[in-house]
């Protein structure tokens, strides 16, 4: 995979384009909007953020790659660091040109989650600060999404109430996969303060209850038909399966992320 690639981080960077694709087509669609170029719009600047975010943080974590992990792109020698702030630039304007043509409020609250990620990035990921950008970037992305198609936010408010913890868990789940590697660099990181063991014990129960209700609140709504709930089960089991290790946790989190949104779509479509 080429350099330019890897180092926005693709598999996290697909699933949150894939997501906020999938989330934005569900709310335009319940608001009763007709599909338009609105949604292709959000798509290319969370293409563009994800891009600026996935390379500032290898070119911020160059030096401590360079110990810890000299396989990825800056250490290895396939792109260098001002190679890195290239393409993180190149994804700073991709998100401007997605934006702008919604609006200046909607281009501004999507600059705010993209300054939380770069706070993440050059100074907060190795404090126990370390959990606020999640919270922050990811509790904004349904109000931002509403926001630029036009929707009252009233609309998207349960989903911010529980994007929060399911960030929360995310985010443990993704610092655990470099946990040797913080703990030798001197993180301290609010998984390294918990400790191991407690972080992934918190990261498993934080998403498995954001699953659980979701399942309640549709049970409720007579929205729990078959295959949504197959999807939920599907993405519980994925995540209670991380709790056999930091990488299963993490991907079990993002095949939970995908069945749940699926989920959403067909109960609610």
């Amino acid at each position: 995979m080429p350099a330019a690639v890897r180092i926005i981080h693709p598999a996290p960077a697909l699933a949150v384009v894939a997501l906020t694709a999938a989330l934005a087509a569900i709310i335009d669609l319940q608001a009763g909007h007709p599909l338009d170029g609105r949604i292709l719009l959000i798509v290319l600047a969370v293409a563009g953020s994800q891009v600026a975010t996935g390379a500032l943080n290898d070119w911020a974590d160059r030096d401590r790659d360079a110990q810890a992990r000299p396989e990825k792109p800056i250490p290895a020698g396939e792109i260098c660091p001002a190679g890195a702030l290239t393409v993180a630039g190149l994804g700073l304007g991709i998100y401007l040109v997605g934006a702008a043509p919604l609006g200046l409020p909607v281009l501004a609250l999507g600059l705010v989650g993209l300054a939380s990620a770069g706070a993440y990035n050059l100074a907060l990921s190795r404090t126990p600060l370390s959990l606020v950008p999640y919270l922050v970037s990811f509790g904004i992305l349904p109000a931002w999404v509403a926001l630029g198609l036009g929707v009252p936010l009233a609309r998207v408010l349960p989903a911010v109430i529980l994007v929060a913890p399911f960030a929360a868990a995310a985010h443990l789940a993704n610092t655990l996969r470099d946990w040797e590697a913080d703990a030798a660099g001197g993180s301290r990181s609010v998984a390294q303060v918990l400790g191991r063991r407690r972080s992934q014990g918190l990261a498993v129960g934080l998403a498995l209850a954001v699953g659980i209700v979701v399942a309640i609140s549709m049970a409720f709504g007579g929205q729990l038909r078959p295959m949504p709930a197959l999807l939920g089960l599907a993405g519980l089991i994925a995540v209670a399966q991380g709790a056999r290790s930091a990488r299963r946790l993490w991907y079990g989190i993002l095949v939970a992320a995908v069945c749940w949104t699926a989920a959403w779509a067909l109960s609610t479509g």
